[in-house]
C-alpha cells in the first residue's frame, strides 16, 4: 500500500507540473497571437495613412 500511495504522489506531481507547463504556453501563445494582431492592425493602418497622402 505504502508504494501505491508513492505512486499517486509521483503520478499526481507529474500531472501537477504539465498542468502549469500547458498554462504558461497558452498564456505565450495569447499573447504572442494579440500583440501580432496588434502590429498588423498598426502596419495597416500605417499603409492606409501613406496611401491617402499620396
Amino acid at each position: 500500500m505504502n508504494n501505491f500511495i508513492l505512486f499517486l504522489n509521483t503520478f499526481f506531481s507529474y500531472i501537477l507540473v504539465m498542468i502549469v507547463v500547458a498554462v504558461v504556453a497558452g498564456t505565450g501563445m495569447f499573447i504572442g497571437i494579440k500583440m501580432r494582431k496588434s502590429k498588423d492592425a498598426k502596419a495597416e493602418a500605417a499603409e492606409e495613412e501613406a496611401a491617402a497622402e499620396e
